[in-house]
């Protein structure tokens, strides 16, 4: 659209602003004049796209900051906004808890005292004060070959390490031989950090020759999701685009684990911008059926543990990146609750449901890496500091378990959810069904308004380098193709004056990639979106009321659900075999939505080809869902699970 259309545009609105005004009975002449001004700058920001945005907040020929504004006669020119960038902060922040953290903080300190929120202590041995994380020392001789030595899981190369076994070094350099002469065929990482990880590898060999000792994580070689920053790396985010950008600072996940002794190795792949696994390289594949992709936008954190390339990742969820590519390579995962670790340096899609969570060969290690990455970080407005204490030896008898059968309308059983219940209470556990979970319709629309916020300044930049106008993309829009405009989500089309000149605008460039993601998120109202969280918030309520006699509950994956409601979960392998057609891995009921982030329509295509894909043998994984904030006890189950069961020992045939 040109400017001079555009301006056609602003014309109409202030025609429709003075209607409103004469409406309102506004005689004085500066409160008429401001009403209007106002209501034509909210048109042009929010109602026609890029180039009119500019205009509105003073640009000249579309480019933002480049003037003094349109201010009413007499007036100062208007500033243009602050420009913001993908990592800036909002002013509110989510709270999965129904009465709000405050009201959690001061209920938790009360009932369990100062203590409960100290990081858990570890001890190796049977020693240790009650409620210690206790690790079993090292016994008996390393495995024979270095590929044994590799899928070894991080509790046991941490004992080794710690009895002098092994080097740091020494299993620093089987990781990055596997990752060099892997990632050809995975495409799990994107930077080989090399140089770096043997370095820190060696000095992490050095502290404990002279007896500094910085816990279970010291010298153990990780891979980080691309899309945190690491200093002097690159950081992609999966996109061309950002091949060789670099940050001058690190994530605080990052730094947490250095702290703790952890030597980065490799900055492990994601989709384009945290959507599925196709990056600008490839796309990532699963190890046991290098067929298929991996199952999610943390991509490569789930392939190289699969794959016995890094001990363990670290990998983000909005909406099923981390218990997608863990269910998909057979693994284990949590996805914490809501604030839980903090997401400094990280790219943000969701202000309101992005998570960070480790992708592990155990449970025991999903639960060592947890305990250094956890707690509230400053830089994080997010995040908060809630008690995590993980019990090796959990009696089951004493945890409230709950089981989601499947729907009534699924004839055929679920095998492997009934042998895990019935494992389960050979274990002691108590099992109680559950009905069907709440609803609340309208509760998760906000989504796509958050990651069109995130993502403006990408959108803006992309179209102006490809000379594209996103009046004419918001405009197709309009015309019903992606929520019926103006008028809301699949509503009513806009038939004022504004709307019918946008319906009339130019249909689309074609091509437009990446950019037609964001544009759904465009079109909602400031009102729309505050609805959504009003609907959002009846959802946790209700979800509260739902658990409020259970801990944690098996046979159903919650996914989409607990993305809306913060709540925590762990994946685990349960049996092995040929996956369910469409199942995606994820065992009972599979992971909706878990091949990334994107519409339930791009979700069941994939689930449709994965179907297509020849099959292999490999783990099938289901989910332990529990309350908010018992990340500890999720995960304390699981472990009780696999020290009775050996699902998880199970590792792909790679070359």
């Amino acid at each position: 659209m040109s400017l001079h259309n555009e301006h056609d545009l602003l014309d109409i609105a202030q025609i429709e602003a003075e209607r409103a005004a004469d409406q309102m009975g506004l005689v004085n002449e500066v409160d008429r004049r401001d009403f209007i001004f106002t209501s034509i700058v909210a048109a042009a920001a929010t109602t026609f796209g890029f180039g009119a945005k500019a205009l509105a907040q003073g640009g000249a020929g579309g480019a933002p900051g480049g003037g003094g504004g349109r201010g009413a006669p007499g007036q100062a020119p208007v500033e243009p906004p602050v420009p913001l960038d993908n990592m800036e902060a909002v002013s509110w922040t989510f709270q999965p808890y129904p009465g709000g953290t405050g009201a959690l903080l001061e209920k938790t300190y009360r009932e369990k005292g100062p203590a409960a929120f100290a990081r858990q202590k570890f001890a190796w041995g049977a020693t240790g004060a009650p409620g210690t994380f206790k690790l079993a020392p090292f016994t008996g001789t390393l495995p024979a070959t270095d590929e044994e030595i590799a899928f070894l899981p991080v509790h046991r190369l941490a004992a080794a390490i710690k009895a002098g076994k092994l080097t740091s070094v020494r299993i620093t350099k089987i990781y990055l031989e596997r990752l060099k002469r892997l990632n050809p065929t995975l495409f799990c990482a994107v930077t080989i950090m090399e140089d770096q990880g043997l370095a820190d590898a060696a000095k992490m060999d050095a502290e404990l020759k002279a007896g500094k000792y910085r816990g279970p994580l010291h010298g153990i070689p990780w891979g980080v999701k691309d899309l945190f920053a690491v200093k002097g790396t690159p950081t992609t985010w999966g996109a061309a685009d950002f091949e060789k950008r670099e940050f001058d600072f690190d994530s605080e996940v990052v730094v947490r684990i250095r702290e703790a002794g952890g030597v980065l190795i490799a900055k492990l792949s994601t989709g384009q911008f945290a959507q599925g696994g196709n990056w600008f390289r490839g796309a990532t594949k699963n190890p046991w059926n290098i067929t298929q992709g991996s199952g999610g936008s943390s991509a490569g954190p789930g392939s190289a543990t699969g794959g016995g390339c890094v001990a363990f990742g670290i990998g983000t969820e909005t909406n099923g990146s981390i218990v997608g590519p863990a269910s998909t390579c057979g693994i284990n995962a949590l996805r914490p609750t809501f604030g839980r670790v903090s997401r400094y340096g990280g790219m943000v899609l969701a202000w309101s449901q992005d998570r960070v969570g480790p992708l592990t060969r155990s449970s025991e290690d999903a639960a060592l890496v947890f305990n250094v990455i956890h707690g509230a970080d400053e830089k994080d407005p997010g995040s908060i500091t809630m008690p995590f204490h993980f019990n090796s030896n959990i009696d089951l008898a004493g945890v409230r378990i709950g089981l989601r059968r499947p729907p009534a309308n699924q004839t055929t059983p679920d095998a492997n959810l009934e042998l895990f219940a019935i494992k389960l209470k050979s274990l002691g556990a108590k099992l109680t069904d559950l009905g069907p979970p709440p609803t609340v319709s309208g509760a998760r629309d906000g989504i796509v308004e958050e990651s069109a916020a995130a993502f403006d300044s990408y959108v803006q930049f992309k179209a102006k380098e490809l000379n594209m106008d996103m009046t004419a993309v918001l405009a197709a829009y309009g015309r019903g193709g992606g929520g019926g405009g103006r008028g809301g989500r699949g509503g009513a089309p806009d038939t004022s004056a504004a709307g019918r000149a946008a319906a009339a605008a130019p249909q689309p460039p074609a091509n437009t990639g990446q950019l037609n993601r964001w544009v759904p998120g465009r079109i909602p109202t400031a009102m729309d979106f505050i609805q959504a969280q009003r609907r959002r918030q009846m959802l946790i309520t209700a979800w509260q009321t739902y658990l409020k006699d259970t801990d944690v509950y098996i046979g159903a994956a919650d996914t989409g659900a607990h993305a809306a409601t913060g709540h925590p979960v762990t994946v685990v392998p349960i049996a092995f075999g040929i996956r369910p057609a469409g199942g995606r891995g994820g065992g009972p009921g599979g992971p909706p939505g878990a091949g990334g982030r994107g519409a339930d329509s791009a979700a069941a295509a994939a689930a449709a080809a994965a179907a297509a894909v020849p099959q292999n043998p490999q783990p099938i994984c289901a989910q332990i869902a529990g309350n908010l904030y018992l990340d500890d006890v999720i995960l304390s189950v699981a472990h009780k699970y696999q020290a009775n069961t050996a699902w998880h020992l199970e590792r792909p045939k790679l070359g």
